[in-house]
C-alpha cells in the first residue's frame, strides 16, 4: 500500500524525519508555507500524495509531482492510493507511518482530514501525543482558500496566469515528444506533439503562450491544446511550436510550462488562413501583446 520514491540521498528511514501530511497534488503557495516550517527542522522531509479518490483528476501526474517536490528540495514521497487507505482508522493510519519511518514532527494545514470517514484531524494528531505536530493556518488570497480545487477552477476558465500565482510557479504538462501528421512544417510552424494524459486534470482547450527548455535554452513557445478542426480531427493533443529552436525532438521528454491563455480553438477556411493566424500568435508572443 506504501509506496515510498526518495528524491534525494537521504535514505536512511531510521533517521528521524519531518512529515508533511495531506493531499499534495504538487505544491501551490499554502503547501510551499507548511514545507518552510518543515525544512527550518533540519530533518529529513517527507511528503504525502493521494492518487485517485477526487471527483476530478489531479493537477499533475505522479512523475509531475516528483518534478515538482525534487525541485522544493524535499527528500522523499509517500504515494498513497486513496481506495486503500480510505477505510484505515485514524489511530491506524498514524501507526502505519511510524512503522515505516522515523517521524519526530507532523506538519499539516488546520483544515487536514484523513482515516476512515475522515474522522481524523490536526487535533487527532495533538492527541495521539506520540508526536510533535505543527498546525498551520490556511493560507488566504483575495479572501479565498488557496487550495488545489481553486487553482483548477483557474485552469478550466483558461485563467492560467491566476492559477500561476496560487501554485508559486508554472502549470506544467511533462511527457515525451511523439510523431504526428507533419502539418505543421509543411506550413513552416513544426510542432513537437505530446499526448495530455488520461490522469491529469483538463485545462480550457485553446491557444497558449508558453515556454520549453532544451539542453539549457529557454524557448518561447504557442502551443494548441485540444482538438483541430481546421484538419477535422477532434483527438486531444498538445501540439507547442517553439520559436527559433531547429532540431529534432521526437522520443525527447519536454516540460512544457503554460504562461498564459492566448485565443480559442478556431476552424479556418484552409492552411494558408491558419499560417496566417500562427504567425500573429508567436508575434504576440515574441513582443509580450
Amino acid at each position: 500500500m506504501l509506496k515510498t520514491v526518495w528524491l534525494t540521498e537521504k535514505q536512511n528511514t531510521e533517521q528521524s524525519a519531518v512529515m508533511l501530511l495531506g493531499g499534495f497534488d504538487g505544491l501551490h503557495l499554502g503547501h510551499r508555507q507548511l514545507l518552510a516550517r518543515a525544512k527550518t527542522s533540519g530533518l529529513s522531509v517527507g511528503v504525502m500524495t493521494i492518487v485517485g479518490g477526487k471527483e476530478d483528476k489531479n493537477l499533475f501526474t505522479f512523475a509531475e509531482r516528483e518534478d515538482v517536490f525534487r525541485r522544493a528540495g524535499v527528500d522523499f514521497v509517500l504515494e498513497l492510493p486513496f481506495a486503500e487507505i480510505k477505510d484505515v482508522e485514524p489511530q491506524n493510519f498514524l501507526a502505519l507511518l511510524e512503522e515505516n519511518f522515523s517521524p519526530k514532527l507532523y506538519v499539516c494545514g488546520e483544515d487536514f482530514r484523513f482515516g476512515a470517514g475522515a474522522k481524523g484531524n490536526a487535533e487527532t494528531l495533538k492527541t495521539a501525543g506520540t508526536i510533535c505536530v505543527d498546525v498551520l493556518p490556511l493560507v488566504e488570497m483575495d479572501g479565498e482558500k488557496i487550495s488545489a480545487r481553486t487553482v483548477k477552477r483557474y485552469l478550466s476558465l483558461g485563467e492560467v496566469e491566476k492559477a500561476n500565482l496560487l501554485l508559486g510557479e508554472r502549470f506544467f504538462l511533462l511527457g515525451a515528444v511523439q510523431s504526428g501528421r507533419q502539418v505543421g512544417r509543411t506550413m513552416q510552424f513544426p510542432t513537437a506533439n505530446i499526448a495530455y494524459p488520461n490522469e491529469k486534470f483538463s485545462i480550457r482547450q485553446g491557444v497558449y503562450e508558453t515556454r520549453v527548455a532544451i539542453d539549457g535554452v529557454v524557448y518561447k513557445g504557442i502551443t494548441n491544446y485540444g482538438a483541430r478542426p481546421t484538419f477535422e480531427d477532434e483527438e486531444v493533443w498538445t501540439e507547442t511550436y517553439l520559436d527559433g529552436f531547429q532540431g529534432d525532438l521526437y522520443g525527447k521528454t519536454l516540460k512544457v510550462e503554460f504562461v498564459r491563455y492566448l485565443r480559442d480553438i478556431q476552424k479556418f477556411e484552409n492552411e494558408k488562413s491558419l499560417q496566417k493566424q500562427l504567425q500573429e500568435d508567436i508575434f504576440r508572443v515574441r513582443e509580450n501583446r
